[in-house]
């Protein structure tokens, strides 16, 4: 049986909604079967000054077994959809972060799963906990909306001081 598989999407170049929409029915077509989608949201952008980004975070069946495979696949879904890669955290077309496959736990050059920023990412635990808020992020400790609670907390903490 082929693993659950979580990807986050995220555009702010150009038509956001359509990129968008390009990337679901690519990532539907050849990285993922029985797709659910969660809502875009909106967010500030992170990084360099930039244009605000469209989110969006995506479960269902990988295709792939393999997480570099699937990594391979990822960035060629990216290209394919016109992203250049250039400035870290700059702005682009299109970007498709792999958060979970399964309960795959690796440190592999150029991929940790699950991903290793998502407890500081408001832009993924946000749209995600409307997806499936109760999903355990793997080793199975805590779910998606107890890390988006614990993130909007430590963000009231620290814009109250």
């Amino acid at each position: 049986m082929s693993p659950d598989l979580r990807l986050a999407l995220g555009s702010n170049i150009g038509d956001r909604e359509g990129h968008l929409a390009d990337a679901r029915d690519l990532i539907a077509a050849i990285l993922m079967q029985e797709m659910d989608a969660s809502p875009v949201e909106e967010t500030v952008a992170i990084g360099p000054p930039q244009g605000p980004y469209l989110n969006q975070v995506l479960r269902g069946i990988s295709r792939l077994q393999d997480p570099l495979e699937l990594l391979d696949e990822c960035q060629k879904a990216e290209r394919m959809l016109g992203r250049k890669r250039g400035e870290r955290w700059g702005p682009r077309i299109i970007d498709i972060d792999i958060l979970t496959l399964g309960t795959v736990q690796q440190h592999l050059p150029g991929l940790v799963l699950p991903h290793p920023r998502i407890r500081e990412r408001m832009f993924v635990l946000s749209p995600w906990a409307k997806l499936e808020p109760d999903f355990q992020i793997p080793p199975g400790q805590e779910t998606v909306q107890q890390l988006l609670d614990q993130l909007r907390s430590q963000q009231l903490e620290e814009s109250s001081r």
